[in-house]
């Protein structure tokens, strides 16, 4: 099955499709991590996109359910170099070509992904389109021309819960977790400190958040970008303050804006997982994984009060991390990753500290 991937610029790549057939549009992305691709397809925070492996072979250790991070991929489409013919993991339950399908996900294999990711990073990232069906690049870039002209409609609903879920230990420390994508992992972590977690949809309103009373509040990870972010940056101002907050990611976005900062968009995303970040108060640094586009204007953050940068970009100097002890507040615009064996990342236990 032929595939072609169109970009907005009129470059375009030629490869096999595998998964599904069709024609899906979306922002074309790209993650260098070398592994970890159930993870990012199955990330909420790449909803709509078009992801783009940056490393060459895909599918060699298979897929399990138990690595998914949510409950399907919410991908528009999937660029890779060569799919792996087999898989070999003590874990795996199915191989990668079987995923895929299930997950009714459109692939395009054969790729020459480096001379992609070249592109994409001398240009920035850009709309694209996957297609089994047509060929011709005038009517794929009228398509992506339509694409861009439609407004865009929130995604928030679709990844969200529909209504409170409880999960955790049930004696525990009951902490509220404003769901915008939030991932497995994150929720295992939380778990893992022995807090009963109260799971809300994205638009709970602040009154009914307080209500509930909660120890604590974690506005989750989630698609950048998204149309409702401003309305629940507006609901949750209500929440400074009042009790204490973690913002992870796109979380951590949505709290800046409701601060009063800005949020500015890099021309190439930071998505990986070897980003170094650094404190002004340590002589320490550290490798985080990241998956964002976006990131917290240095600028307007300085204007705010009580409010400090805690941790930077080493290779930017973008806002990592933002703090304020006195209102209660820690944000982190990388993943806080479990540094392994079921360990629980630092920034969960300084949540818990500030409960």
């Amino acid at each position: 099955m032929k595939a072609i991937l169109m970009l907005e610029d009129g470059k375009s790549f030629r490869g096999e499709g595998a998964g599904v057939e069709g024609e899906k549009i979306g922002q074309v992305i790209l993650n260098t991590a070398v592994v970890g691709y159930q993870e990012m397809i199955t990330d909420p925070a790449n909803a709509g996109k078009i992801l783009v492996f940056t490393y060459p072979l895909i599918g060699n250790y298979g897929c399990a359910p138990k690595f998914n991070e949510s409950k399907g991929a919410w991908l528009s489409g999937l660029v890779i170099k060569e799919k792996s013919r087999i898989y070999s993991n003590w874990q795996a339950k199915q191989s990668f070509d079987d995923f895929v399908k299930e997950q009714k996900l459109l692939v395009i294999s054969e790729v020459d992904t480096r001379t992609l990711a070249v592109h994409l990073r001398q240009k920035g990232e850009m709309l694209g389109v996957i297609s089994t069906s047509s060929f011709e690049p005038k009517e794929l870039l009228a398509k992506i021309d339509s694409f861009r002209k439609k407004k865009a409609e929130s995604g928030l609903v679709k990844v969200s819960v529909s209504k409170i879920k409880h999960v955790g230990k049930a004696g525990g420390e009951k902490i509220a977790v404003l769901d915008l994508g939030i991932t497995s992992s994150a929720l295992k972590q939380l778990e893992a400190l022995g807090l009963s977690l109260m799971i809300l949809p994205f638009n709970t309103p602040a009154k009914e958040i307080l209500r509930l009373r909660p120890k604590g509040l974690v506005i989750s990870n989630g698609p950048e970008e998204d149309s409702g972010l401003t309305q629940v940056a507006k609901n949750i101002k209500g929440l400074i303050g009042k009790l204490p907050i973690l913002g992870i990611s796109t979380g951590h976005q949505v709290l800046a804006l409701a601060l009063g900062a800005k949020i500015t968009k890099l021309k190439l995303g930071h998505r990986g997982v070897n980003y170094p970040i650094h404190s002004p108060k340590s002589y320490k640094g550290e490798i985080t994984a990241q998956n964002h586009a976006c990131v917290v204007d240095t600028e307007s953050l300085g204007k705010i009060k009580e409010v400090k940068a805690t941790a930077h970009n080493l290779n930017d100097r973008s806002v990592e991390e933002i703090e304020s002890k006195k209102l209660k507040l820690l944000g982190v615009q990388y993943i806080p990753a479990s540094p392994g064996l079921d360990e629980v990342n630092p920034v969960f236990k300084r949540f818990v500290k500030m409960l």
